[in-house]
């Protein structure tokens, strides 16, 4: 029977290139570092807040003060702490996920174990993770691509004008498989379907978010004649989200920061296994904390997407790491980080 301690920290990642969506650019994403102590034992977690999901450093601190673990005396009462933790206010899911990815890796490293050995899963079933090629010019495309010549699988951010250049560019350069996110981008469902055929025919494996996540009805008719799947990521936030989808989307992109943490993206994958439904696992631009943790249960899914450390110029973490394109776990309790010297 001990005392939890809550910290946190405020932190900026610096991109290494401008990252281009279909409805914003940036160079930098806030996050939230937090520590949770408990018997001498750290727990490492992140929250990071790109600018659609609606959260700030300013908000994640201001729930992270909220949160009075005084109530709890040990960890093992993970539901009711992160059930706690859920009810404190609504929405707050990054927020949420930083304390959720904090206690499972205080839960490893009390336990001796990796997670993924905690949930039964096998490492060697991690799909190749994919590389993300933001919207740009021609010549940036070729230089980026270049860049990720290990990876067997790109992801290129569609749903502007240039989308043909962008697709024609890459495949100029490299025959490697494509996954195109479209991050709500096209808006008439007859235009996508004529987008879905072309991509197709230039191996692209699949659309994530063709169209509003408003267009239910559009994306349902979407999905009927798509010959590739449809995932959703925007339209997909929580575990609450996933049954209302069948149908409306082959499957679902399950990411820590949307649905408040590795306890609940388990679950989102197991019910969406259950409706045969095809899992992709997503993340922000994040430090390989929260990539770390994120990788956990990455054997549960058909497509992995857990480049956003590598898309930052100064992590803090060293954790999950990408060889040939693949993604490999650390033999460490937890989820596998572990914070870097200040000074690096």
């Amino acid at each position: 029977m001990g005392k939890f301690t809550l910290r946190f920290i405020p932190y900026t990642l610096e991109m290494k290139h401008v990252f281009t969506v279909a409805s914003f650019s940036r160079t930098t994403t806030p996050v939230v570092i937090t520590e949770l102590i408990y018997d001498g034992v750290t727990g490492y977690g992140e929250a990071s807040m790109p600018p659609y999901l609606g959260e700030s450093q300013e908000s994640v601190l201001h729930f992270l003060n909220q949160i009075d673990l005084s109530g709890f005396s040990t960890p093992w009462e993970t539901e009711e702490i992160l059930h706690y933790i859920d009810q404190l206010m609504p929405k707050n899911t990054a927020a949420k996920a930083a304390v959720d990815i904090a206690l499972h890796d205080l839960i490893g490293k009390l336990l001796a174990q990796p997670f993924y050995k905690i949930w039964g899963l096998n490492p060697s079933l991690i799909p190749p993770t994919s590389f993300t090629i933001g919207i740009d010019t021609a010549e940036v495309i070729r230089q980026k691509v270049a860049e990720a010549e290990q990876y067997k699988v790109l992801k290129v951010k569609l749903g502007l004008e240039t989308d043909k250049m962008i697709i024609e560019t890459i495949r100029s350069v490299s025959d490697v498989p494509l996954c195109a996110d479209v991050n709500q981008g096209w808006k008439n469902k007859e235009e996508a379907l004529e987008m879905s055929h072309w991509l197709s025919e230039r191996n692209v494996l699949f659309l994530e978010q063709p169209m509003p996540k408003e267009q239910i009805d559009d994306m349902a008719w979407l999905t009927e004649r798509s010959p590739i799947p449809t995932i959703a990521d925007e339209g997909c936030q929580r575990y609450s989200d996933v049954r209302g989808l069948l149908g409306v989307y082959t499957g679902i992109n399950i990411k820590l920061m949307k649905c408040t943490g590795m306890r609940e993206a388990k679950k989102m994958a197991e019910l969406a296994r259950a409706l045969d439904m095809k899992v992709m696992l997503g993340c922000m631009t994040e430090t390989s904390c929260a990539i770390s943790a994120a990788a956990q249960l990455a054997p549960l899914v058909d497509w992995a997407d857990l480049d956003g450390a590598l898309l930052i110029a100064n992590d803090i973490f060293d954790g999950m790491q990408v060889r040939d394109g693949r993604c490999h776990l650390p033999d460490r309790p937890g989820i596998g980080a572990k914070r870097l010297p200040k000074n690096t």
